[in-house]
């Protein structure tokens, strides 16, 4: 892997895309790099903060989609729209039209003005978006057992199993994202052994930074 080939995109910093279906624990390993010094990059906040009342995607969403998918604050209505794109593959696509290039804008700038020793975006769909792979220097997946994450987004998000399998349906599934994958952490265990990973990974993420650095 060429390390080189990504880092003018991203300041110069060795870049790492992490990743993972839906309740494989995508924050609680973000959360910890930052606690180590690593730079956070988090697309789904992005994306909420475009989306948001006076957000920089609000007027192009409001002409696409009308007002019913605007809600009396001026935010995008997520529970409809989320609706829509479940059920409309168009309409998904004219979402993303919208979306994604302003959310890799907005990724790049935060990129510029980050100050830790490397970089990582955290992609919920980076395996299905295609294009992220090429933009990042290695690939981390989240990975669980699909039983263990159908327990905790029914737990988190209070979802009947039918509709928490019905999103799952619409993500890579768990052996697409571990081919993609150059580094996995197991969130099957307690928090001990998800530092333990963490911290080795993050040792290996700053000997990456040194060699760039060279």
């Amino acid at each position: 892997m060429n390390s080189a080939s990504h880092s003018a995109s991203h300041g110069g910093k060795f870049s790492v895309g992490l990743t993972g279906g839906i309740g494989c624990g995508k924050t609680a390993v973000s959360d910890r790099f930052a606690a180590l010094g690593a730079s956070i990059i988090d697309t789904d906040l992005i994306a909420h903060s475009l989306s948001a009342p006076g957000g920089a995607a609000m007027d192009a969403l409001l002409h696409e989609f009308g007002p019913a998918f605007v809600t009396a604050d001026g935010a995008l209505d997520r529970v409809r729209m989320r609706e829509l794109v479940f059920s409309d593959p168009a309409a998904k696509a004219r979402l993303e039209a919208i979306l994604h290039p302003r959310i890799r804008a907005a990724t790049a700038a935060a990129a510029l003005v980050a100050r830790g020793p490397y970089l990582i975006y955290v992609v919920p769909l980076l395996v299905e978006s295609g294009g992220w792979r090429e933009r990042v220097d290695r690939v981390l997946v989240i990975d669980c057992p699909e039983e263990m994450q159908i327990a905790r987004v029914m737990r988190r998000n209070a979802m009947s199993e039918a509709q928490v399998r019905a999103i799952m349906a619409t993500q890579a599934s768990r052996a697409e994202r571990l081919a993609a994958a150059d580094d996995v952490v197991s969130n099957d265990g307690g928090l001990e052994a998800l530092d333990r990973q963490i911290a080795l990974l993050h040792a290996q993420y700053l000997a990456f930074c040194g060699r760039m650095a060279r």
